[in-house]
């Protein structure tokens, strides 16, 4: 699952995955239908980006069956995954609070209280109830 995480996140990953599957379909076509290996790849690219111009079409059933894997392997898994990465890095909140930041931030916060008690106990009562509430706003996650 890690293999998979890595792969889907990777952007150079995702651009020769889709390479690999455009040669690998165009030879493939290439092979079943006879046709020049340019016009293969061009049918594979074609065909993969779902534009389906019509000029080259498979007429072979193990062409069509690969037009169909294709097709759907393009529509199930590569743009969603590509829309997905693209999404993700718009939605990332690089500002949001690591939990080691926030952990730091409530060990900071205990500090200031000790030292506020050790000084002043009456105002260590009264400064704990404020103190309490940024603890407590410290350790809510961060929302947009």
């Amino acid at each position: 699952m890690d293999l998979l995480r890595r792969f889907t996140n990777s952007p150079r990953a995702l651009v020769v995955s889709y390479l690999l599957l455009i040669v690998t379909s165009g030879l493939l076509f290439w092979m079943f239908e006879d046709k020049e290996p340019g016009e293969a790849i061009w049918w594979a690219v074609v065909t993969a980006s779902t534009v389906g111009y019509g000029d080259t079409y498979p007429h072979t059933w193990q062409g069509r069956v690969l037009a169909g894997f294709l097709i759907s392997v393009m529509v199930l898994f590569v743009i969603p995954l590509i829309t997905a990465h693209f999404a993700s890095k718009l939605i990332v909140d690089n500002d949001a609070f690591q939990h080691e930041e926030q952990e730091e931030i409530k060990n900071q916060l205990r500090e200031i209280r000790a030292i506020v008690e050790r000084l002043d106990p009456a105002a260590a009562a009264e400064a704990g109830v404020r103190l309490d509430a940024v603890a407590e706003r410290a350790e809510r996650p961060r929302t947009p």
